[in-house]
């Protein structure tokens, strides 16, 4: 049985990494869905292919989610030529790390603009039509740095913090339309970004997880999901930590 079966969904970070991950256990389990990228990603033909395979339709879009009118045009066209989403993934992101007391005003705000404010932005369109047609699921990317904080992050996990704010503020404004809101908040993920970190750095992380592992891009997809199909119709306003027992 596939969980999403003519369901479409928005996927913004769709390129790589998680997004990537997300966009194609969506469509393997019968959605269509719409990915939004900062500018069009050589992830496309693979994306078209996987989407081919799967008997749906992959539609890549493109805006700078730091630039918030050109991000709600791009989705307004999508929302207009999708005739609504039935699932939104708030999970494009970025880090601009330093100690706060050397952090660079931009290097504050760009990561606020992109990881908080953008997903404002998006959220305030697609959930308008999710309200009017009584339907629909929005999971938004939080970290276990925003439920816990961490140093040389206070840019980052005030973002992630302020998601989880957001996500729980928004399921209790749109709950009796029947829209729901929840949040994932990753621990160690593998991606390309935790990659490059030192093999020292890495198995200090991994020595701390009970799970004695690092995630799996496709751990934090099942989790989402998950929030996003019908098994999880009675659950919102919640943060799910995929993190191993990291967070616990």
């Amino acid at each position: 049985m596939e969980l999403l079966k003519n369901k479409k969904a928005l996927v913004t970070g769709s390129s790589r990494g998680i997004g990537r991950k997300i966009a194609e256990t969506f469509m393997a389990e019968g959605a269509e869905v719409w990915g939004l990228c900062s500018h069009p990603s050589e992830a496309k033909p693979e994306l078209d292919a996987f989407a081919a395979e799967h008997a749906v339709k992959f539609h890549e879009i493109c805006a700078d989610a730091g630039n918030h009118g050109q991000l709600a045009e791009v989705v307004k066209a999508a929302l207009a030529q999708s005739c609504g989403f039935d699932i939104l993934v708030n999970n494009a992101g970025i880090t601009k790390d330093g100690l706060s007391f050397r952090m660079k005003i931009e290097d504050w705000q760009k990561v606020i603009d992109i990881n908080l404010t953008a997903v404002f932005v998006v959220s305030q369109i697609v959930s308008a039509d999710m309200i009017r047609k009584k339907t629909g699921s929005i999971i938004n990317m939080s970290s276990i740095s925003g439920v816990h904080g961490e140093g040389g992050q206070v840019n980052y996990s005030a973002s992630k913090a302020g998601l989880i704010g957001f996500t729980k503020a928004l399921s209790k404004e749109v709950g009796s339309r029947s829209v729901r809101v929840n949040a994932v908040a990753p621990g160690y993920i593998e991606t390309d970004m935790t990659r490059v970190l030192s093999q020292e750095i890495r198995d200090g992380w991994i020595k701390n997880i009970p799970l004695r592992r690092a995630g799996q891009t496709s751990d934090v997809a099942n989790a989402v999901l998950f929030l996003a199909s019908d098994l999880s119709l009675y659950i919102t306003g919640q943060v799910l930590g995929v993190d191993g027992g990291l967070g616990a």
